[in-house]
């Protein structure tokens, strides 16, 4: 088992509300071949949020993987769920990509950004932040989303693998496997390298038990093992947090850009 650094589990009205996460959520993560299958792209907190509609000019990339071919969606705007397909014709894990295009966030005061960088632990942020001569006022960001969705067809035998994102989680087991023991584990990588002892949060919930999260961090191979339960449903998410490229600029460039990235899955009962 990965080594697990820091654990934290606590009720989530415990998280600060800077936290907005993004996700995709399946209605069901098991469909039959050639059945419809349905997937949202959410936006919110603690693992409950809004479900959005789809709008090319907001995507950078969403796309379908399933026995190693990788094929774009076509989307029609407005689409709710986003996403609206038969599912493929054969048994087999199918991997759903998105990545959000990039937007912008001022936050209205500084304790609001301390809280964001204490509750995703960037350690060094607040002091490089005023080193490099920044106000606390107005203090600017661009996000990017970078999700992805496991979704068993018939069996879901099959195994993920790394598509690309700019940051992006891999899932080394496949909860969907008939032997599958019940330890999950991911790999979280940035720019294609392994992110190692960053944190993650996985959150949990079922259609009749509320969400919780846990907080884990990273081992050195960028490698987390936790333990899952059958019924339920998880989402995996880890931030990356760096200065942004084109900060001072102008007067309304950002001086920081953050990457989310996201996995959701389900374990069968």
């Amino acid at each position: 088992m990965s080594r697990l650094i820091l654990v934290i589990s606590f009720a989530l009205g415990a998280l600060p509300a800077s936290a907005h996460e993004y996700w995709l959520e399946a209605p069901v993560y098991q469909v039959q071949p050639g059945a419809e299958l349905t997937t949202n792209i959410k936006n919110g907190q603690l693992f409950e949020g809004t479900n959005l509609a789809y709008f090319a000019n907001r995507t950078d990339r969403f796309d379908l993987s399933f026995e190693g071919d990788t094929l774009p969606v076509q989307g029609r705007m407005g689409d709710v769920p986003a996403l609206q397909i038969t599912a493929p014709p054969r048994d087999g894990l199918l991997i759903v990509a998105h990545e959000a295009s990039p937007s912008s966030l001022t936050y209205k005061d500084w304790k609001t950004f301390v809280g964001f960088t204490e509750h995703k632990d960037f350690k060094t942020a607040l002091v490089d932040h005023l080193n490099a001569g920044y106000p606390k006022e107005n203090v600017r960001e661009r996000y990017t989303r970078h999700s992805k969705a496991l979704i068993a067809i018939g069996d879901g035998h099959g195994s993920d693998r790394e598509l690309g994102l700019a940051t992006e989680f891999v899932a080394l087991t496949n909860p969907y496997d008939a032997d599958f023991d019940g330890m999950m584990t991911v790999a979280l990588t940035y720019d294609g390298a392994p992110r190692q002892d960053v944190q993650i949060e996985v959150y949990e919930k079922s259609a009749k038990i509320a969400p919780t999260v846990t907080v884990y961090r990273s081992d050195d191979q960028g490698h987390l093992t936790f333990p899952v339960a059958r019924g339920m449903t998880y989402l995996v998410d880890s931030v990356v947090l760096r200065p942004a490229p084109d900060a001072g600029e102008t007067s309304k460039s950002p001086q920081w850009e953050s990457l989310w990235a996201s996995l959701t899955f389900a374990v069968p009962n």
